[in-house]
């Protein structure tokens, strides 16, 4: 069957292709393409030696660094699976992807190793001589530099196929419980080839990466500019500092970001020194996970002259949907855009699955080539995620007379805060779990950092003294601190809002503390 070539197929042409050009780099390191692809397959003969073969899946937990590069390049060019784990999850999480995805071996920073030496036990597909460490060398841990040293520089024989899978990337779901999405080859190659497209990158762009490497956004961009010839430029996600990166742009001659609202606004608000950097290599700037006000996108117009902004719409699941263009940014205020190049024609159904008119809301759906294949072992809920050949990832929208879509609503109360995707249930449980609370609700509320703030809205129990740092301490642990709330509200029960079956109405409780200042 005639496919398109992978990642690891146009690495490999790239490094004769483009072999002088810069194809990754960070603050210490820079590899040429010959270089990165030598490196690449030394790590692929080493995850084949551990016993390793074709569809087994291996996790990482890794910051953003050259070494989880290297670890999505090896998975393509040996049929293995990757499975990135959020680096911000605490124990208990871990293990929850782990177990799910059958992951067979681990490739940790030495920053997170004590959170992994805690769940080892735990960890019962994982055999002992299969955890390696990227950093400083640890007990019971192979030295990632130690463990590809002696291996093969040569190209593995593997026979990877556009369908095979390659990643599972891990999203919350409705019932706080991780789903995990399975991408193909294929579908990553759909993204590269049409934003190409779409944006017009080439070999000469220079990609700046600050995003988690565990999110579907980093993946399709920092990987774009590999597969068509161009540099990525890899940058630690939890350490944004809005003057380093301007001055990251000024040296390396960025020319191209995907950043969130939160980390504009930051930019904007640097000193006056700071403002004095050249930025005029940017080009294009993609802003996503939020929408963008009317002021904000007139400021980094101003901050960067000459740029061309886009904002995008998709999922971890359908990959990139629909697109706002520069030349519609102002006179289509709030839309999502219409859809990118390759999409099929997004669908608004209503509940019996028709069509809705102009203006009317609509559950949206599409399909095309960057979909996902399935929720890894749920297929009922893969099937429930369809109609037919179209998906939903469960947002509301709606219409205007020119095609261009708006989202109205989350449909499941998902909360966007920071860029992080958070949904209220598993907050809400582990909250109300406290000896000293009757009942909780979880929404997310405006904030001028974050885009939307977690703040949980707590009934106590009667003749019981509960205050938001107790809340908070008993949280600490439990979960990962971006979905940790940053604010407790206390009400009585019966200020409340419930239907009259008795399940909270998250959108009134949104409504009262958006029209009030808490």
């Amino acid at each position: 069957m005639a496919c398109w070539l992978n990642l690891a197929q146009m690495v490999k042409i790239n490094a004769k292709k483009f072999s002088n050009t810069v194809a990754l780099k960070d603050r210490e390191r820079s590899f040429t393409y010959p270089e990165l692809n030598k490196r690449v397959n030394k790590l692929s003969h080493s995850l084949l030696s551990l016993g390793l073969k074709k569809g087994d899946k291996f996790a990482v937990l890794l910051e953003n660094s050259m070494e989880i590069v290297e670890a999505y390049l090896a998975a393509a060019k040996t049929g293995l699976v990757i499975v990135p784990v959020h680096f911000r999850f605490v124990g208990k999480e871990i293990i929850n992807i782990m177990d799910n995805s059958d992951a067979k071996a681990f490739i940790v920073h030495d920053e997170f190793t004590p959170t992994v030496d805690s769940i080892k036990s735990d960890l019962k597909n994982v055999p002992s001589d299969r955890y390696i460490v990227v950093g400083e060398k640890v007990k019971g841990y192979k030295k990632y530099e130690e463990f590809i040293r002696n291996s093969s520089e040569s190209e593995p024989e593997a026979d990877v196929e556009c369908k095979d899978t390659w990643i599972i990337l891990y999203t919350s779901g409705t019932t706080g419980k991780p789903k995990g999405v399975v991408r193909s080859h294929e579908s990553y190659t759909a993204f590269f080839l049409i934003n190409a497209v779409d944006f017009g990158f080439n070999e000469h762009d220079i990609c700046l990466n600050v995003m988690p490497l565990y999110h579907v956004n980093s993946t399709f961009y920092t990987f774009l500019f590999l597969y068509l010839g161009g540099t990525a430029y890899i940058h630690p996600a939890r350490h944004f500092r809005a003057e380093e990166i301007l001055e990251i742009i000024e040296k390396e001659k960025i020319t191209y970001i995907s950043l969130i609202p939160t980390h504009y606004n930051l930019i904007l608000d640097v000193s006056e020194e700071a403002k004095k950097r050249d930025v005029s290599s940017i080009r294009k700037l993609l802003c996503s996970s939020a929408p963008v006000t009317k002021n904000m996108k007139k400021e980094i117009m101003k901050f960067f002259p000459g740029v061309k902004l886009y904002e995008a719409y998709g999922s971890t699941e359908a990959g990139l949907v629909t697109l706002l263009k520069p030349e519609d940014q102002m006179r289509k205020l709030g839309s999502i855009g219409y859809e990118a190049v390759g999409t099929d024609f997004v669908k608004l159904l209503d509940k019996d699955g028709n069509e809705v008119g102009v203006g009317e809301v609509g559950e949206l759906y599409s399909h095309g080539p960057m979909l996902f294949d399935e929720y890894y072992k749920m297929p009922e809920k893969t099937a429930s995620s369809f109609r037919g050949k179209w998906f939903s990832a469960g947002d509301l929208a709606k219409h205007d007379e020119d095609g261009f879509f708006y989202i109205v609503d989350r449909k499941d109360n998902m909360i966007i805060t920071g860029g992080e995707h958070v949904y209220p249930s598993e907050i809400q449980e582990t909250i109300s779990s406290h000896p000293g609370v009757f009942d909780a609700a979880v929404i997310g509320l405006p904030d001028e950092k974050w885009g939307e703030r977690v703040t949980a809205v707590v009934v106590p129990k009667t003749k019981t003294k509960v205050d938001e740092k107790m809340i908070m301490d008993y949280c600490r642990d439990k979960m990962a601190g971006y979905k940790r709330p940053k604010q407790i509200l206390f009400i009585k029960d019966e200020e409340m809002p419930r239907t009259p079956t008795g399940k909270i109405l998250h959108r009134v409780l949104r409504e009262r503390y958006n029209s009030e200042e808490v």
